[in-house]
């Protein structure tokens, strides 16, 4: 594998997920001359951000050719799910991440199901509606709790697990009725709702190889005590301390993942990039809630500085077949990460406020701690950082502790200010102790 000097690396994506997978770009012995598309005010900062949508495949390969890149990683699921890499390869460019095939695994989560049953993938059982009354029918039929998923992409928010049969009813009719998540939400998945403890799984893979990344666990309601409705996530941590060994890792790899890739390879799909795998650790083992086709948000906020080994070297090998060659390696350290949210997240967040940093800028919390602070939905207008979006920023700490990780995620978060503001205070609170 030869990776030549300060390559040309363009990361497509505007998020913190995309803003940790730059930084963590940045620090390889590579040296690499980095760009985003369309980026951010933090990215814009550290990088040349390129002002392209990351909805315009057309514009974003146009884009990667203009630069000349060696390499474009592809961040979000919206353009991998419209082909990205797909007309990447089509001209040549080398990508990182899966075909718009394999990237069906998070587009339609009925595709994802199907798999999984060819695959004997352990997943809760379900059924999927294209007719409102059906599928309210079978609500009445099944009882509370359940869960109701949007079957197309929906930001994170196509989810709602139902305390009631009302409530799961009222669901069908905002997807499938009232078009709260337009197409995508034309047709539902409804689910058992499994019980248990939730963790993320992340994978980089190649042709014949996988290699796991750091168990993480995310927040995914908007309020403290997980109440509230679904986010794109106010939070997480890794490793988890319960999951975080070998057998349980060899479990999720042998009867998941490795099932899952032999039976898209079967439909003459194979999978390179990273797969997310969103489980329900139950008291018979591991279930599958969710794949997603992309590094997870804000799980990677989390788990790339965490990452011993050169990015770089791992996702050039794994667009060669060579990651069985590339030592994946972890410190060991912990890392914790609040989202700081705009008025109104989620269901409708007000931008525009100004966004306002302490003036003698972050410190370190503590011998041995590190402040990070991504930036999600960021803007700059006239000179003044502002918010444009509903997940504004990120504050992780890495620490050797998860108690100091802790404390610096919200001494970061705290020093940091704009008008409305919003963040859970509840994140990793039971691991003070776990050290």
């Amino acid at each position: 594998m030869r990776i030549p000097d300060n390559p040309r690396v363009l990361v497509v994506g505007s998020g913190a997920r995309e803003h940790a997978v730059l930084r963590t770009l940045a620090q390889s012995q590579r040296r690499p001359v980095l760009f985003a598309a369309p980026g951010n005010a933090g990215m814009a900062a550290e990088t040349t951000c390129l002002p392209v949508a990351v909805d315009d495949v057309v514009g974003l390969v146009q884009a990667a050719r203009d630069i000349a890149a060696d390499l474009v990683v592809v961040g979000p699921e919206l353009p991998l799910a419209r082909g990205m890499v797909d007309a990447c390869q089509a001209a040549g460019i080398r990508v990182f991440g899966p075909t718009q095939a394999a990237a069906q695994l998070e587009a339609s989560k009925a595709f994802a199901k199907a798999v999984m049953a060819e695959a004997g993938v352990p997943t809760a059982s379900h059924q999927t509606f294209t007719d409102a009354a059906a599928a309210k029918a079978y609500i009445q039929q099944q009882g509370a709790p359940i869960v109701v998923k949007a079957d197309g992409l929906a930001a994170g928010k196509g989810v709602v697990v139902a305390q009631t049969v009302a409530e799961a009813c009222a669901a069908v009719d905002d997807m499938m009725l009232q078009g709260r998540f337009g197409a995508s939400g034309q047709t539902v998945v409804i689910e058992q709702c499994l019980v248990g403890e939730e963790v993320s799984m992340m994978y980089f893979v190649d042709h014949e190889t996988v290699a796991p990344m750091l168990p993480a666990r995310d927040y995914k309601r908007v309020g403290e005590g997980d109440t509230g409705g679904n986010t794109g996530g106010m939070g997480a941590f890794a490793p988890v301390p319960e999951l975080h060994h070998p057998a349980f890792v060899e479990r999720v790899t042998n009867t998941i993942v490795q099932p899952l890739l032999a039976a898209l390879k079967r439909r003459g799909i194979v999978y390179r990039g990273v797969l997310y795998a969103g489980l329900m650790v139950t008291a018979d083992g591991p279930y599958v809630i969710e794949f997603n086709c992309r590094f997870g948000d804000p799980e990677t906020e989390v788990v790339l500085p965490l990452l011993a080994s050169d990015l770089l070297d791992i996702l050039w090998a794994v667009t060669e077949d060579q990651l069985a060659n590339v030592a994946v390696r972890w410190r060991e350290e912990k890392a914790i990460c609040v989202v700081l949210a705009a008025p109104g997240y989620p269901d409708a967040p007000q931008t525009g406020q100004a966004i306002v940093w302490p003036a003698d800028g972050l410190t370190q919390a503590g011998a041995g701690g590190l402040a990070l602070v991504y930036h999600a939905g960021s803007r700059e207008v006239d000179g003044v950082l502002q918010t444009a979006g509903g997940r504004v920023l990120v504050c992780t700490g890495v620490a050797r502790s998860f108690a100091l990780a802790r404390k610096i995620a919200y001494e970061a978060a705290d020093a940091i200010y704009f008008d409305g503001k919003y963040l859970r205070r509840d994140i990793a609170l039971h691991l003070d102790a776990a050290d």
